[in-house]
């Protein structure tokens, strides 16, 4: 009989220690949303890289089929600015190549980039978060602090006109600024 006691006090008292080991170990609620928004900003950079190398790959393949006879110029996207629909989408009156449209760059940081002739969202757009951080990095540590790697996502969507797109990724993604 003590045998079948002793045995059920241990399963409760084992049941009890899994259970509050195990609870401790689940990500809380908060972990979870700065683990997302951390994964979010690393995929907006990928996807930023990808479209860079894809268009550094079309550049090459359209500088070859030249080479070949053709004298054409090769074809490039041709995207013009209308400020009646940034307007709508933001609510406010947008500047054509205002880099401090994308959500964390600031007047300071504008001419940081623009010291290292980076003054346009398609030149931001086709500039790696890599290149953004060295930019960054020239200003001092100050600067450092900043995370650019969804600025030349942000840049081309403003550079292609994705103004709704845009807005809606920045309210997401608002750091804080309210």
């Amino acid at each position: 009989m003590w045998y079948w006691i002793v045995l059920a006090i241990t399963g409760i008292i084992s049941g009890i220690l899994g259970y509050f080991f195990g609870k401790s170990s689940t990500p809380s609620a908060a972990e979870n949303s700065v683990q997302l928004n951390i994964l979010e900003i690393e995929n907006a950079k990928l996807k930023s890289d990808l479209e860079t190398c894809r268009k550094r790959l079309d550049t090459s393949k359209a500088e070859q089929l030249n080479f070949k006879g053709d004298k054409r110029p090769p074809k490039k996207d041709v995207f013009f600015f209308d400020a009646n629909r940034a307007k709508t989408a933001f609510g406010e009156k947008i500047k054509e190549n205002d880099l401090k449209l994308v959500e964390g760059i600031g007047p300071k940081i504008e001419a940081l980039f623009h010291n290292f002739d980076i003054k346009t969202w398609k030149d931001l757009a086709e500039t790696s978060a890599d290149k953004c951080q060295e930019v960054l990095d020239s200003g001092g540590k100050r600067y450092r602090i900043h995370d650019p790697a969804s600025w030349p996502m942000q840049a081309k969507m403003a550079y292609e006109g994705h103004w709704e797109q845009l807005f809606e990724w920045q309210e997401k993604h608002r750091a804080g600024k309210y």
